[in-house]
């Protein structure tokens, strides 16, 4: 008797198994962060640079998707992530993954880094190790600059606990009062507005007689070693250091908000109190008798409080970048100018259009072809921000309509918004008001913008303005014709110089079209829900990525390549994952560059065998979207401000174009290759959910993309 063929059950892509959580995951790419400090090859100055990002993300990971999983747990908010975990168990998870990794941060600065400073001249001790002449300085100094800015605060029944700030540093001390023998406890907060580390004079610069490039200490310790002028007449029995972090999500209502821009300010007055804690950060040898009365008031369970061997709060390493000292960084780099903008001058007075439009004007270039940018190693200054310049000045330009989601403190970007209004030209600016942590900067901004006299919006409702756009529109001979700019990255000359980022400068009319229809929905009321071009979200956004992977699919189903690369910051988005692990079944090679957090579990039998993921983390923050399918041979390639997150689907305005010239389709092609073989930065994410690094062979040569992207545009300039 025959037997009979069985087909194996469906497999069900909702399994837990399938997925990682998204925290871990991110905590997964802070310890990769770590690593560049860890990494010798990394210089001296880089690798304090990479301990202190460490500590600034953690900071924003407590205050932000710490609190949030808190307050579902207290709130006995029971849903599962994708990965099957609940709230309680993320954060027994977090705090067991995180020890290890802040112990092994903390170790390393100070059994590493500090005597490898030291040894460069660069001295950060310890107040106990200063000699006679040193202290004496650093007395007076306090005395001078430091005791009249201090305010202790006791602790009793008529001075109850005091509110701590987020992020702030402190000191706990217990004082015995002579007379009454009674010991009382008191609070003194470091000021912020000092310098963290205190510098001492030239001529004092020496430890054990030898001199020092640069000697200082910790402005906590030179407090604690002088306590006794804060507290006259009382004997200083204890003290300790302490940092409090506390929840800082932004809570507005839009909906309810008459004025969404007087909510988000009154938001952030709260945060900068801050909500409940979240995190407590302490020295291991602070004294029960001080940690106690913290973890009581702070209402804080143990599994919040994080013991550290050292210096706290390592995010003020930022400092020692200002060091003079060029041969413990990386070599600076010159951002090159694209060699079609090269005979583009500073046309940025309107007096240089009065006769005619300059041959060598940047619409003039646009006109010739669409520009494809790739910052930093190519100028934002000469690209981007001449664009929006020259827009200001043109008097052919009529109107300039743009997204601001993040932007430098100085903008000059803003100067050409507002000097454009000034020369009678209608703008119109969306100001992103919940962009997380710029929110003041960007209502500055917003103000300075609307007492111009510039048409400025603050968003959807409901919806995080995130995409990266700008509209220009323009007066030539009997018609108007609209230039855009469509990229990956915020319009902030600074990030601008530190971030990977794509743009694409156009005249093509299709693409005009779209962005009017957009900005019509981002100002005024609209359910535009047909795009020419675009791929916006909430609109078309997901629908289309799902379509795109499909069809990969089905031409490997049908025999033909499959194949998709795609670049982003993040991968967490479900469904997306299900499309890719179904398309992986069908024999499509997929290929993903993923920075940051990654869900998707790959090299799994049956389910994501020719999947591939990598995420590179070295001296520029990888943030450009790529997204490229084969196609049959007729690739469609697609940039744009949205990663594969249901935030970016979802719950945010995003834009992403296809570029079609097929010259700009080889170099983004090519840049995805050059990603793809690195062996120096490049870290291979395993089925285990573990990244291990890549090392080239021993008779391979070292490929840091970065650096091969670097070559490649000074290459591109001669």
């Amino acid at each position: 008797m025959a037997r009979v063929k069985t087909t194996p059950p469906p497999i069900n892509f909702a399994d837990p198994q399938y997925y990682f959580n998204r925290e871990l995951s991110w905590l997964e790419f802070n310890h990769r962060v770590l690593h560049e400090a860890l990494d010798p090859r990394t210089p001296l100055l880089e690798r304090l640079k990479f301990a202190a990002i460490f500590s600034a993300n953690l900071d924003e990971f407590f205050m932000v998707r710490v609190s949030t999983l808190m307050e579902q747990m207290n709130a006995q908010v029971n849903k599962l992530t994708p990965d099957g975990k609940s709230p309680k168990q993320q954060l027994e998870a977090i705090s067991q993954r995180l020890r290890p990794l802040v112990s092994q941060q903390h170790r390393l600065f100070e059994s590493e880094l500090r005597p490898e400073l030291a040894k460069q001249g660069v001295c950060l001790i310890n107040y106990i190790d200063l000699g006679k002449e040193q202290r004496t300085y650093l007395q007076h100094y306090f005395e001078a600059s430091v005791f009249p800015i201090l305010t202790p605060l006791a602790i009793d029944p008529s001075h109850p606990f005091p509110h701590m700030s987020n992020l702030s540093l402190n000191l706990a001390v217990s004082v015995k009062d002579p007379v009454t023998e009674k010991e009382h406890f008191a609070r003194v907060k470091v000021p912020t507005i000092l310098p963290r580390f205190v510098t001492l004079p030239e001529a004092l610069c020496t430890v054990d007689g030898k001199p020092c490039l640069w000697l200082g200490v910790p402005l906590e310790q030179v407090i604690a070693h002088n306590l006794g002028m804060l507290f006259p007449g009382m004997d200083v029995q204890e003290y300790g250091f302490f940092r409090i972090t506390r929840d800082a999500d932004l809570e507005v209502q839009e909906y309810e908000a008459d004025d969404l821009l007087l909510a988000i300010e009154q938001e952030l007055r709260k945060r900068r109190l801050g909500g409940f804690a979240v995190r407590l950060e302490l020295q291991t040898n602070m004294p029960e008798s001080l940690r106690h009365p913290l973890v009581e008031e702070f209402e804080i369970t143990d599994q919040a409080v994080y013991e550290v061997d050292g210096i706290l709060n390592l995010k003020d390493l930022f400092a020692f970048l200002a060091l003079p000292l060029p041969q413990l960084k990386d070599e600076p780099w010159t951002a090159t100018i694209p060699p079609r903008l090269k005979q583009v001058n500073d046309y940025e007075t309107e007096a240089a259009f009065v006769n005619q439009e300059p041959i060598e004007s940047i619409f003039a270039v646009i006109r010739q072809g669409d520009l494809l940018l790739h910052h930093p190693y190519e100028s934002f200054t000469a690209s981007v921000q001449r664009f929006i310049a020259q827009a200001a000045h043109d008097p052919k330009v009529l109107a300039i309509k743009m997204t601001l989601y993040r932007t430098s403190g100085d903008s000059p970007i803003v100067r050409s918004l507002i000097a454009a209004a000034e020369n009678g030209k209608q703008v119109g600016v969306l100001v992103e008001l919940k962009a997380r942590f710029d929110e003041a900067n960007n209502i500055s901004w917003a103000r300075r913008l609307e007492s111009a006299g510039i048409n400025v919006v603050y968003g959807v409702v409901g919806l995080k303005t995130h995409t990266k756009v700008v509209l220009v529109v323009r007066q030539e001979d009997e018609q108007l014709r609209r230039y855009v700019h469509i990229g990956t990255g915020n319009y902030n000359p600074k990030t601008a110089g530190l971030y990977t980022d794509l743009g694409l400068l156009s005249c093509r009319e299709d693409l005009g079209a779209d962005l009017t229809d957009l900005f019509n929905f981002l100002t005024g009321y609209s359910r535009q829900e047909v795009y020419r071009k675009l791929l916006v979200a909430p609109v078309n956004l997901r629908d289309r990525m799902i379509a795109l992977i499909r069809r990969e699919a089905e031409n490997a189903k049908q025999g033909k390549v499959g194949h998709i690369i795609a670049k982003m910051n993040a991968l967490v988005d479900p469904q997306i994952i299900q499309e890719l692990y179904q398309a992986s079944q069908a024999g499509v090679k997929i290929e993903l560059i993923v920075r940051g957090m990654c869900c998707l579990r790959p090299g799994l039998p049956d389910i994501s065998e020719t999947i591939s993921v990598i995420s590179i983390v070295g001296r520029l923050l990888e943030h450009s979207r790529i997204f490229w399918f084969h196609n049959g041979g007729e690739e469609a390639v697609y940039l744009g401000s949205a990663d594969w997150m249901p935030r970016n689907l979802d719950r945010r305005v995003e834009a992403i174009t296809p570029v079609e010239d097929g010259k700009l389709v080889a170099k983004l092609k090519e840049i995805l290759t050059i990603s793809l073989s690195d062996n120096r930065h490049a870290w291979e994410l395993q089925a285990d959910g573990h990244y291990v690094q890549r090392q080239p062979a021993a008779d391979d040569e070292v490929r840091d993309a970065q650096a091969i992207l670097m070559a490649a545009a000074i290459a591109a300039t001669q």
